[in-house]
């Protein structure tokens, strides 16, 4: 798992826990344990924690791909590409969906700004 995905999704677990309870954070490092070294592949999120976690695996893969063409994504576009990606869970009532998609993404431009740019080895290499 990439630190800027644990970060949102924990900073994200800190900001829904009054709606959620304490044990969010708890449930949040367990489903981030369950994806370390598959970070391709994103739970079924039965459970809030491991939605967060997968909205935030998803939401900093596309806000890198949207990067290579676009510097700064807007928004709405990375919350429209996650909820047409993100499989919808019948577990999971679809305004908590939205929260949590909302949250996530907020949490992912605002760690990204955070974030020191690393050069594009690809471009790098090609200019050789």
């Amino acid at each position: 798992m990439t630190e800027p995905i644990a970060t949102v999704a924990r900073t994200t677990a800190h900001q829904l826990t009054d709606r959620y309870g304490p044990h969010l954070a708890g449930d949040v490092e367990a489903a981030l344990h369950q994806t370390d070294g598959r970070p391709e592949q994103y739970l079924d999120p039965v459970a809030i924690g491991g939605l967060i976690v997968s909205v935030a695996t998803l939401a900093w893969t596309i806000y890198k791909d949207l990067t290579k063409t676009t510097p700064e994504p807007a928004p709405h576009v990375i919350t429209r590409t996650i909820r047409l990606q993100l499989p919808a869970s019948t577990d999971i009532n679809p305004a908590d969906r939205d929260r949590i998609i909302d949250a996530v993404v907020t949490e992912t431009l605002h760690t990204a700004q955070q974030t020191p740019k690393q050069p594009d080895t690809k471009t790098e290499q090609e200019q050789r």
